[in-house]
């Protein structure tokens, strides 16, 4: 019998495919596949990212916008077959969240976003209500350094403004999982996953 469905986690700028995947593979619900692919972009301090800000724009180096647009047709294009729950880490999560936009997200059963935030606040309200809503975990942790709270809530505020349903897991701690409520965030991932 096949899979039932991926979860796909996006990792975080620097990150890399193979220090998602163990993370992913705590998360996935049982019958279902891991897929973590690849930012598309060589960060300069190591790993790889899906935009790399303050970069000298040149011909090769496109603008943010477009590195997200280049991104976004990647994991597009590699995405497996089926049922998806979609997520990422910091970056990650602000590609998954972005690609709401995109036609393959009607594959698309709900999102895992982990200490991240949007790219454009404005832009993803205006998609959250053109699209059906899905359920969202929403991760934070109230003393990230990288991306402050305040971001992260207005993220979150978003998809509750356009009516999607958010379970929120926030903590104490910086940017980072808080594996003390893996548990329950598996729980809430089986889920989405047992929906159709």
């Amino acid at each position: 019998m096949g899979l039932e469905g991926h979860l796909v986690m996006l990792h975080g700028m620097t990150g890399t495919a193979s220090k998602m995947t163990p993370l992913a593979e705590s998360l996935v619900p049982p019958g279902w596949g891991v897929y973590c692919p690849e930012g598309p972009f060589a960060h300069p301090s190591g790993g790889r990212a899906w935009w790399i800000n303050g970069l000298d724009r040149t011909e090769t180096v496109p603008d943010v916008g477009s590195q997200i647009s280049i991104s976004m047709d990647k994991l597009e294009n590699e995405l497996p077959p089926g049922k998806l729950i979609l997520g990422g880490f910091s970056q990650g999560g602000a590609i998954a969240s972005a690609f709401t936009s995109r036609v393959s997200f009607e594959r698309v059963l709900g999102l895992v976003l982990i200490a991240t935030k949007t790219v454009d606040a404005s832009e993803l309200g205006k998609r959250l209500i053109e699209v059906a809503p899905r359920p969202v975990i929403w991760m934070h942790g109230e003393r990230d350094p990288i991306i402050p709270i305040d971001e992260a809530v207005r993220h979150m505020n978003c998809f509750l403004a356009a009516g999607w349903e958010v379970e929120e897991f926030r903590h104490g701690k910086g940017h980072m999982v808080d594996l003390s409520q893996r548990g329950a965030m598996v729980r809430s991932i089986e889920g989405i996953a047992g929906q159709d």
